[in-house]
């Protein structure tokens, strides 16, 4: 429920921020005339979602163990890519996000197309609509808790609506630089495991060699397929359950925070090292690089007297285009990028 919840929370908040920008813009140019278009695609959007998930949910069911296993391993095959996509996405273009999506209502309102604005607001939640499903559904199928996984993505959604709405409204401030970089740091330890379940879920199937095909290696003492080094690679790479017992409560948490199992293959082991050491270091190194530098002081303020320049230097510290923070409406622009531009 807290890894759903959390997923919820983040995407949910990147598709309110980016509502909020296109609502506060087209408020701010006097066109609230065609909100009611903007909310069409936002509601086509949420549509989307709702019928991908129910195609998965109940189309799953017509098919054989092996036909689950298989699509279930491919979908969330497809989720890690998205997942990571939106997760560098985010990070490359959140400095250009406000003034990109202005730039396509000025269009739209340009050519005064009905479907131009329908567009901009089904494509902007879609995206969010669309990884979110394919991500608690993936998430679903390897915890096999769904009541309790759809309450947390739920329970996150809500919350992202809620908070979205407060900065809109200028009721919080809100750091969206931290806040999209730790959840940013979450979603890459989620997406490892969502991959390394879809590698057991294919090694279900027989797409992927490992335990439970003819490829398994077999330790000769017990006839059962072998664990550890003398598995390598279409083994067990470990065997936990006699300490850990996948259903209980320790399991779940560790599988839904860090993608652990109490018994795990090696290409399960190499696929999440893989992913959490390239995509890991690559995020990292962005947020290095996106950091923002301290800005030297000029030479005329060092020279001057402390006294006259106390003042402008206050004025500098509590300007309200602060990059780390979220401003209301009474701004000139209700609700900032997620990088703060103001």
């Amino acid at each position: 429920m807290l890894a759903t919840f959390l997923i919820g929370l983040r995407e949910g908040l990147e598709a309110a921020l980016v509502v909020g920008i296109l609502v506060a813009y087209l408020s701010r140019l006097g066109r609230r005339d065609v909100l009611p278009r903007l909310w069409a695609g936002v509601g086509l959007a949420i549509a989307l979602a709702l019928v991908i998930g129910a195609v998965l949910t109940f189309g799953a069911y017509s098919l054989t163990f092996e036909a689950q296993e298989l699509l279930g391993g491919t979908l969330s095959l497809l989720a890690v890519a998205m997942v990571t996509w939106m997760i560098f996405w985010m990070q490359r273009t959140a400095r250009t996000l406000k003034r990109t999506l202005e730039g396509g209502v000025d269009r739209a309102l340009a050519t005064g197309g009905l479907w131009a604005l329908v567009a901009i607001g089904f494509v902007s939640v879609a995206r969010e609509g669309v990884e979110t499903t394919l991500l608690l559904w993936s998430m679903v199928q390897s915890f096999g808790e769904a009541p309790a996984a759809l309450a947390g993505a739920l329970l996150g959604l809500l919350a992202a609506v809620v908070l979205g709405w407060a900065l809109a409204r200028g009721m919080l401030r809100l750091d969206l630089r931290i806040f999209f970089g730790w959840t940013g740091a979450f979603l890459v330890i989620v997406a490892a495991g969502v991959l390394a379940y879809a590698i057991h879920d294919l090694q279900e199937a027989g797409a992927l060699p490992g335990p439970f095909t003819a490829a398994a290696p077999v330790d000769p003492a017990t006839g059962d397929v072998a664990i550890g080094w003398a598995a390598f690679p279409f083994g067990w790479a470990f065997d936990v359950t006699a300490s850990i017992a996948p259903g209980s409560a320790v399991a779940a948490i560790l599988q839904a925070t860090v993608g652990f199992m109490p018994r795990m293959s090696w290409l399960q082991v190499t696929a999440w090292v893989l992913y959490v050491g390239i995509v890991g270091g690559i995020w990292l190194r962005g947020q290095l690089r996106s950091r923002p530098a301290a800005r030297p002081a000029p030479a005329a303020a060092v020279a001057a007297p402390a006294a006259p320049t106390a003042a402008p230097v206050a004025a500098t510290a509590a300007s309200p285009t602060s990059a780390s923070s979220v401003t209301g409406p009474h701004r000139s622009s209700s609700v900032p990028s997620p990088q703060g531009e103001a």
